[in-house]
C-alpha cells in the first residue's frame, strides 16, 4: 500500500503546479492570464485561445498523469507545454539587465526559464522512463500507460 501512495504522491508533486494551482489561477484571474498572454501574442482573441488551450492541457494532461491513463503521451505534451511557455513567457534574454548589479528582471526570468525546462525533464522521465532500455516503449506505443500503480505479482 505504501508503494501505491508513494507512486501517487510523486506524480502529484510533479503536476501540482498545474492542477490545481495554475489551472485555478487561470480561472479565477482569467483577465490577468489573458493580459500576460498578450505580452507575447498579437491579439486578444489569440491570447484567449492560448489560455483556453493551456487550461485544457493543464487539467486533462495532469489528470492523465495522476490516473496513469495514456500518461506517457500526457507527460510528453506537458513537457512540450513547459518548453513553449519557457520560450514565450520567460525570455530572460530580452530585458537586457542580466549582468546588472542588484535586482534584475532578466535573472529572475532566467531561473524561471530553467525551472520550466527542469519540469519538462521530469515529465520526460514519465514519457521515456529512466533508462536507455525503456525509451523505445514510448515510440512503439505512445498512447500506452506506464502502469504506474501496478505491483509485481506475489511470489
Amino acid at each position: 500500500m505504501i508503494n501505491l501512495a508513494i507512486a501517487f504522491l510523486v506524480r502529484l508533486l510533479l503536476v501540482a503546479l498545474f492542477l490545481p494551482f495554475s489551472a485555478l489561477d487561470k480561472v479565477i484571474e482569467f483577465d490577468g492570464a489573458v493580459a500576460q498572454a498578450r505580452e507575447s501574442l498579437p491579439s486578444r482573441k489569440l491570447a484567449i485561445l492560448a489560455i483556453a488551450i493551456g487550461l485544457c492541457i493543464e487539467i486533462v494532461m495532469s489528470l492523465a498523469i495522476l490516473t496513469g491513463v495514456a500518461d506517457r503521451m500526457a507527460a510528453f505534451i506537458l513537457a512540450g507545454y513547459c518548453g513553449v511557455t519557457a520560450l514565450l513567457w520567460k525570455p530572460f534574454w530580452k530585458p537586457g539587465d542580466f549582468r546588472a548589479r542588484g535586482p534584475s528582471v532578466a535573472r529572475g526570468l532566467f531561473w524561471d526559464f530553467w525551472k520550466n525546462l527542469a519540469l519538462a525533464g521530469g515529465f520526460l522521465l514519465i514519457t521515456f522512463g529512466t533508462g536507455a532500455d525503456s525509451v523505445d516503449r514510448f515510440f512503439e506505443h505512445p498512447w500506452a500507460s506506464s502502469q504506474p500503480y501496478a505491483l509485481p505479482a506475489a511470489r
